[in-house]
């Protein structure tokens, strides 16, 4: 019989999960990526609790609710609203160069000239322009970088005298929570004749929506066709496409209808102010995933980044952190005031620093607050020197690559296949959750000390645990169904303790396999005369009684149903001598039984064993026969009052022996049957070879109430009973059928000493010689 599947069906749950979880790494899924954040969020505050290493030149300067409150109660020298005119940033740009800052980047986004906002007092007849002011100021700091966005961009006059620009967009993750940066953002900068079509509310146009196709710029409408200016080879548009023949003397009939250029995070900006990076020579690969930032020499910068030009915020410096420079910017304010009045003695604290300026007062639409890896709601003005800092100290969150994380899922996958399989299953659990728990802790510790993302949602959750759980459940569902199939094999063959060692052991070899086993043949002596008897008395009433047909059928019928009763009943004695002494009930072959010991479960003793049970046996049948002769003689002396009073006489009970042959030896032991599915679920699980043959043979031998061992048993019986084996008697060799030299034969004694004889009406069987052999 074929066994089942023990590894193969594993070896395939396991490729499928790993390939499973692989697939699913491949394609980037929404659910896992979102549990591996997860875990990202997490070293992220874990590390925030082990300071690393940061640039100390960074700082905010800050406004709050006391800096919005104190502009507009004229503490400082005057008083504006909530929007503030430019000339109070202009004061803030004056005080901070006073003092030496290095860098001032702006949070806020300046998008247009404000001509309405209050000019400037500068001596008792002289004002300027608040726009104006500002812009001077940042002519004479020469050190302030103005913020953009794509949707914002300030006016010509402020960005001709800032120093650059930094964009200060958000790209937030699908959960809303802001983790990476995007390195540079490509701005298109159009002609100033498109931007004329976009600001004519006749057409409707939106270039922002604009689409560059081949040949040919597409400008989508509001209402109405699309608007299609061609192109030539080299990218240049018509002129005379938007102003006909009215096209001025001396400009050309062509231009391109756009530029580009490539704006900077402001942190980058912020760092490369610092660093003296040329972001004008930065070197692109997003192949290899890095963009590397030249300096003066050989000093650069490689920032890690994906394909989308994005590289993870090193969320290291929180608004709070004492290690930022911060000051409010009314303090600033307050002391510019100062310093225009002639005071000298002023504190420098932003000598050397890189500043950012953002708002952090609640309730309006000044601050720019998010979730972070860090907390649910945060500055997200904080993201600037956090990038700026990432570049300073050259520490970049770096995360594993593809091959490598597939090749974690691979390894880890194989781990718990390795520790599930070859463990017990609470060993095994406990070691997954060990092997897991000691991923998770690596997973930490490269993150707070090198900021190395090592992946854990998929090798740990997907490749560990679910194989795990995969192959626990398929041995739970295997196993409760070997389970079944071994009770329904041994649960009438072997005792309720042999079976439970069966549900427990590691493994059967049900399939064949080569044992030493003790066999005991044990033959129902008397059978065949007592069936002779039985047909002659039924044949003999059916006479008396002139029966035909149906009626006569009934009696041979009855007569049968009795003859089978008494063998079982004999049968049934040494069927349960044999369970109660552990051994394996082979089968019933006509009136003769077969068991063995040594399997399916091992036993060394299996010989001492099987010689106690066959004395068992003969032992139960004594005191059954001593029984039914007891029985026999009450009813003789009924049958003396029948025949008087003309009744039919009561039968005697016929009194039936044992005779056993016993032998121990190598055999091939398993379940046999066809190789076909019908048959298979009749298997029988038995023994057979040589030994099994010589048992058959001393049985045959044994005659009448008697047991017959060979030389094997008996050298067992001489290791685990002494004395046991002392009381056999040798008998003289035998030949048998099958085996060519004489076989050294040993009778047990079986019954005690004092008990009665076996009675004499037992009936002497025709089919066994009733002395022992010669």
């Amino acid at each position: 019989m074929k066994v089942k599947p023990f590894k193969t069906v594993p070896a395939l749950i396991v490729a499928g999960v790993i390939l499973l979880v692989c697939l699913a790494r491949i394609l980037d899924l929404d659910f896992f990526q979102r549990l591996e954040h997860l875990t990202y969020d997490m070293r992220v505050r874990c590390a925030l609790r082990f300071p690393s290493p940061v640039a100390t030149n960074l700082g905010f300067v800050f406004i709050n609710e006391e800096s919005i409150r104190a502009v507009a109660d004229g503490r400082l020298g005057y008083r504006f609203g909530l929007y503030w005119p430019r000339q109070v940033y202009g004061r803030l740009v004056h005080e901070l160069a006073a003092q030496g800052a290095k860098a001032l980047a702006f949070d806020v986004i300046f998008g247009e000239l404000r001509p309405d906002h209050a000019p400037v007092q500068l001596r008792e007849n002289a004002t300027m322009e608040s726009d104006e002011f500002f812009a001077q100021q940042m002519l004479l700091a020469g050190n302030v970088i103005l913020a953009v966005t794509r949707e914002v961009i300030p006016p010509p006059l402020f960005l001709t005298n800032a120093i650059a620009r930094g964009d200060i967009s958000t790209d937030k993750d699908p959960d809303g929570i802001l983790r990476r940066a995007r390195a540079f953002r490509t701005y298109r900068s159009w002609h100033p004749l498109f931007r004329q079509v976009e600001a004519d509310p006749e057409y409707g146009v939106d270039l922002r929506r604009a689409r560059v196709e081949p040949r040919r710029i597409v400008l989508p409408r509001t209402q109405g066709d699309d608007i299609v200016i061609p192109l030539d080879e080299e990218g240049n548009f018509e002129l005379a496409d938007f102003v006909g023949d009215k096209l001025p003397p001396g400009l050309p009939a062509k231009a391109k209808p756009f530029t580009e250029e490539r704006i900077w995070h402001m942190g980058v900006v912020l760092a490369a102010r610092e660093l003296g990076l040329d972001l004008d020579r930065a070197e692109l690969d997003f192949a290899h995933g890095r963009i590397t930032l030249p300096g003066a020499g050989d000093a650069k910068r490689i920032i890690p980044v994906d394909a989308e030009g994005c590289f993870y915020i090193d969320w290291c410096l929180p608004p709070n952190d004492p290690r930022l420079t911060q000051e409010a910017i009314h303090d600033l304010l307050r002391q510019n005031r100062q310093r225009l009045e002639g005071q000298t003695n002023l504190p420098a604290r932003w000598q050397g620093k890189l500043a950012v300026l953002g708002s952090s007062a609640m309730g309006n639409d000044l601050t720019d607050r998010g979730a972070t890896p860090l907390a649910p709601d945060m500055l997200l003005v904080s993201k600037h020197w956090n990038v700026a800092n990432s570049i300073l100290t050259g520490r970049f969150v770096r995360r594993a690559s593809l091959p490598l994380e597939l090749g974690l899922i691979v390894l880890l996958g194989l781990l718990a296949a390795f520790l599930t399989w070859r463990a017990h299953a609470l060993l095994g659990a406990t070691l997954i959750l060990l092997a897991a728990l000691g991923y998770a802790v690596l997973a930490v510790i490269l993150y707070v000390q090198s900021r190395y993302w090592l992946p854990v949602a998929l090798p740990l959750l997907g490749a560990l645990l679910m194989t795990h759980v995969c192959l626990v459940t398929w041995r739970v569902v295997f196993e409760q169904a070997e389970k079944r199939r071994v009770k329904s094999i041994f649960s009438t063959i072997v005792s309720p303790k042999i079976v439970q060692e069966l549900l427990q052991a590691k493994s059967l070899a049900l399939g064949g396999a080569r044992r030493e086993i003790t066999v005991l043949f044990a033959d129902v002596r008397g059978f065949t005369a007592l069936t002779d008897a039985s047909q002659e008395h039924a044949a003999q009433q059916v006479r008396e009684r002139q029966l035909t047909g149906a009626a006569a059928e009934a009696v041979f019928d009855e007569q049968a149903r009795d003859t089978l009763q008494t063998v079982n009943l004999y049968l049934g004695l040494v069927a349960d001598t044999i369970i109660n002494q552990d051994g394996t009930l082979d089968k019933f072959i006509g009136d003769c039984v077969m068991a063995f010991w040594g399997a399916p479960v091992a036993n060394p003793r299996h010989a001492l064993q099987c010689v106690r049970a066959a004395i068992d046996a003969q032992r139960a049948v004594h005191a059954l026969n001593l029984q039914r002769a007891r029985e026999n003689q009450e009813r003789r002396r009924q049958n003396q009052s029948r025949a008087a009073a003309g009744q039919p006489p009561l039968p005697l009970l016929p009194l039936l022996c044992l005779g056993t042959g016993i032998n121990t030896g190598l055999a091939t032991v398993g379940l046999m049957g066809a190789e076909s599915k019908a048959v298979v679920r009749q298997g029988n699980y038995t023994v057979f070879g040589r030994e099994v043959n010589l048992a058959q043979r001393l049985e045959t031998l044994s005659g009448r109430a008697r047991i017959f061992i060979s030389q094997t048993t008996l050298d067992h019986l001489q290791r685990d009973d002494p004395a046991l084996a002392a009381s056999c008697l040798a008998l003289p060799p035998v030949t048998v059928k099958g085996i060519r030299t004489p076989v050294q034969v040993y009778e047990v004694p079986w019954l005690p000493p004092g008990a009665p004889p076996i009675p004499d009406e037992a009936d002497e069987p025709a089919d066994a010689p009733a002395s022992p052999p010669a």
